[in-house]
């Protein structure tokens, strides 16, 4: 009988706990180098109050092959540019590609949530242990949230307001 008398309370500490559900996260926050990721970009809410309607995403260095998904009512754009250096991708050499993603002209609304979704390659070159931020600026009319923000040495995510979603590179298995 304490178990149900101690849930609203263990719920309540896990929603204190989990302060990065107000930003914009990755679904999935750990993946292996050497890897396809799927990246899912979790919007929990508009811009203080207004709807959302554009959502751009920085693709990082050591991240290639990016492909986003189309998402319905919504106009896809992506910026290329060249590669930091070169990588070998299916035994070739690639040296360009995708480095920004918009989704632009959606509306979703502050009390509703939505996920955006594209695909890329964790290229050898990145460490395991280390993290890979996917700085996202999401749009609302003239207002704007832009989570940027990437921890110097020595500080975390929490240390920060606005943090860029963020991937936990770990080993190939």
């Amino acid at each position: 009988m304490n178990h149900v008398r101690s849930f609203p309370i263990v719920s309540f500490l896990v929603f204190l706990a989990s302060p990065a559900m107000a930003h914009v996260t990755l679904e999935r926050g750990e993946a292996p180098v050497g890897s396809h990721y799927k990246a899912t970009l979790r919007v929990p809410h508009g811009c203080a109050g207004a709807a959302t309607n554009t959502l751009r995403v920085r693709i990082p260095d050591g991240m290639i092959s990016v492909k986003p998904m189309p998402k319905p009512g919504w106009k896809l754009e992506t910026a290329n540019g060249s590669y930091e250096k070169s990588y070998m991708f299916h035994g070739a050499p690639v040296t360009e590609g995708v480095k920004e993603i918009i989704w632009s002209g959606g509306n979703l609304p502050d009390a509703h949530y939505d996920e955006f979704v594209f695909q890329g390659y964790l290229t050898d070159d990145l460490k395991p242990e280390t993290t890979l931020y996917i700085p996202a600026v999401q749009e609302c009319g003239s207002a704007a949230e832009r989570w940027i923000e990437i921890p110097a040495n020595g500080k975390s995510a929490r240390d920060y307001k606005k943090p860029a979603p963020a991937l936990r590179l770990i080993a190939k298995p």
